[in-house]
């Protein structure tokens, strides 16, 4: 046997054991891993309105628009407000509204978020007790995500558990398991798992980060086997490569 045939056989042994190597990685990283059956981006929902009937006189935002605590959302205009407001039933000022002597109605927002709705314009009456407009709190943007798993591998699920979320256009983004609830359903746990994402929170109400928008988690189950320590490994090798 020439030295060149040597080589390549040596050469053939690597790439086998290195084939069989990362065949035994991906393998026992799917068998770790849970995929959701159904996963959606909510956010907290935080309706404005007024208890007063009225007319729009001005709205100031529009669905997608950031606002702080405090920013005005709409000002509306109702004779039973003016003549409430005369009356003293009514303060001028509130840490929800401002009212003027011509009662008119400033409605601010009441907490910071993004402006999901408005259901009414400028010019247009409104009933006392609608909603006007519509917020997802800032800070409250999660996913809700819904996997069918043996008893056994619900009990590796834990709080803090790493996720990861692909978005609709493939893009993959981190997570970790804020909390889990489930039901039985045929011998099987039907786990539901609130995903907490820095990520997703600084690009809410951006591109595809929108309460409904759905998309597929993986969330990564405890391993204690023998290959677990090489799987983390192998795991932060493809992160600091991109993959």
């Amino acid at each position: 046997m020439t030295w060149t045939t040597r080589i390549k056989l040596a050469v053939g042994v690597v790439l086998v054991l290195a084939l069989c190597a990362t065949l035994t990685l991906v393998l026992n990283r799917r068998e770790s891993q849970a995929t959701s059956a159904q996963a959606t981006i909510v956010a907290e929902e935080v309706a404005v309105g007024t208890d007063y009937a009225g007319t729009i006189v001005e709205s100031y935002v529009e669905p997608g628009d950031a606002v702080d605590e405090g920013d005005p959302v709409f000002t509306m205009r109702s004779l039973l407000l003016a003549h409430d407001l005369s009356i003293g039933v009514v303060s001028r000022k509130a840490t929800t509204y401002e009212v003027t002597d011509a009662g008119e109605m400033t409605v601010v927002a009441p907490s910071d978020g993004t402006v999901a709705e408005i259901s009414s314009t400028p010019g247009g009456f409104v009933q006392a007790g609608d909603v006007i407009a519509r917020l997802h709190r800032e800070g409250s943007t999660t996913v809700d995500a819904k996997l069918l798993l043996d008893p056994a591998d619900f009990a590796r699920i834990a709080p803090g558990a790493p996720v990861s979320i692909t978005m609709p256009d493939q893009r993959e983004v981190p997570g970790e398991v804020e909390s889990i609830s489930v039901a039985n359903t045929r011998n099987r746990a039907e786990a539901t798992v609130v995903i907490d994402s820095a990520t997703l929170e600084q690009q809410a109400g951006d591109g595809l980060v929108l309460p409904g928008t759905p998309v597929v988690a993986s969330v990564e189950l405890h391993d204690e086997g023998a290959m677990a320590d090489v799987d983390l490994a192998f795991q932060r090798f493809l992160q600091r490569i991109g993959l």
